[in-house]
C-alpha cells in the first residue's frame, strides 16, 4: 500500500485527529463493528506508531481508499499503489446510479452523490416527515412543501455552499453511520443537526439497506468505499466551511 500523490485527497493533511476518526474507523471495521479481513492500514508502521493521532499518517488513510478502489492484480503491477480519489468516487456513483458529469470537480461529484442520497430518502418520507425536516433545516413557509421542493432547496443550499451546505452533508453522512455502523459521527454535536438525522435516519435507512444488498452482492470493496467516499465528502466540506470561514475574519 502506498500514497499515490492525489490532489482531490490532500485536504486530508488539514484535518484533525478527532476529524479523521470516522474515516479511519470505516476503512478498518465492518458494519457488524468486527475488523475488516482485506484492510493493510492498521498494518502499516505509521498506523502502529501514530494512532489514534491520525493527522500523522494521513497519506496512509488516503492510500487505503485508493486502494479499496482499486483491482487488486493492477495495484500490485503499480507497486502497491492504488488509483485517484476521483475514480474512485465516480465508480461509487456509478454503482449508485447518480446523475453526474464526469468532467465536473469532486465536490460538484460528492454534491451529486449526496442529493440522489438524499432524493431516494425524501421518496419514502411522509408529507409530515418532509416538513418537519423542512423545519429543523429553518426553511419558511413549510405548511405545503413538496418532496421535489426540498430536494431542489437541498440543490439550492449545495450550491451556495458554508455553513448550510455543511449542516446538511452532515446531516446525511451522520444518518448513514447510524445505519451502517450504528454510531454517531465525530463531527455530530448540533442539536439541530441531531434532530434533522433523527428524521432521516429511518428514511435513509431504508435507501441504504436497498445499496447495501446490492452492494453484498456486487463485492466487499464497495462495502468500504461506499462509507468511506460519504465521509470524505463531509470532512471536505468541514475543510472548505473552515477555510471560508477564516478568509472572512480576515478580510
Amino acid at each position: 500500500m502506498a500514497y499515490r500523490p492525489d490532489p482531490d485527497l490532500h485536504f486530508l493533511s488539514q484535518c484533525s485527529d478527532e476529524d479523521l476518526n470516522d474515516l479511519v474507523y470505516c476503512l478498518t471495521h465492518d458494519k457488524d463493528g468486527s475488523a475488516r479481513l482485506t484492510e493493510e492500514l492498521t498494518m502499516s508502521d505509521a498506523y502502529k506508531r501514530y494512532s489514534p493521532a491520525h493527522s500523522m499518517y494521513w497519506q496512509e488513510i488516503a492510500a487505503e481508499v485508493q486502494c479499496f478502489g482499486a483491482n487488486t492484480f493492477a495495484t500490485i503491477l503499480r507497486g502497491g499503489k492504488g488509483v485517484l480519489y476521483k475514480e474512485v468516487l465516480c465508480d461509487v456513483c456509478d454503482k449508485m446510479k447518480v446523475n453526474y458529469n464526469k468532467n465536473s470537480n469532486v465536490e460538484r461529484i460528492e454534491t451529486a452523490l449526496l442529493s440522489k442520497i438524499l432524493e431516494d430518502a425524501l421518496e419514502k418520507m411522509s408529507p409530515d416527515e418532509i416538513r418537519e425536516l423542512a423545519t429543523s433545516l429553518g426553511l419558511k413557509n413549510t405548511q405545503n412543501i413538496t418532496a421535489q421542493l426540498l430536494l431542489g432547496s437541498f440543490t439550492t443550499i449545495f450550491k451556495m455552499g458554508g455553513f448550510k451546505s455543511y449542516q446538511l452533508t452532515l446531516m446525511v453522512v451522520n444518518a448513514i453511520a447510524q445505519v451502517l455502523f450504528k454510531r454517531d459521527l465525530s463531527l455530530a454535536g448540533n442539536a439541530t443537526l441531531t434532530r434533522s438525522v433523527s428524521i432521516l435516519t429511518g428514511p435513509i435507512g431504508w435507501a441504504i439497506t436497498g445499496i447495501w444488498t446490492a452492494v453484498d452482492i456486487a463485492g466487499a470493496a464497495y462495502r468500504v468505499t461506499i462509507p468511506a467516499v460519504i465521509q470524505i465528502a463531509a470532512l471536505r466540506q468541514k475543510v472548505l466551511y473552515a477555510n471560508t470561514a477564516e478568509q472572512i475574519s480576515f478580510e
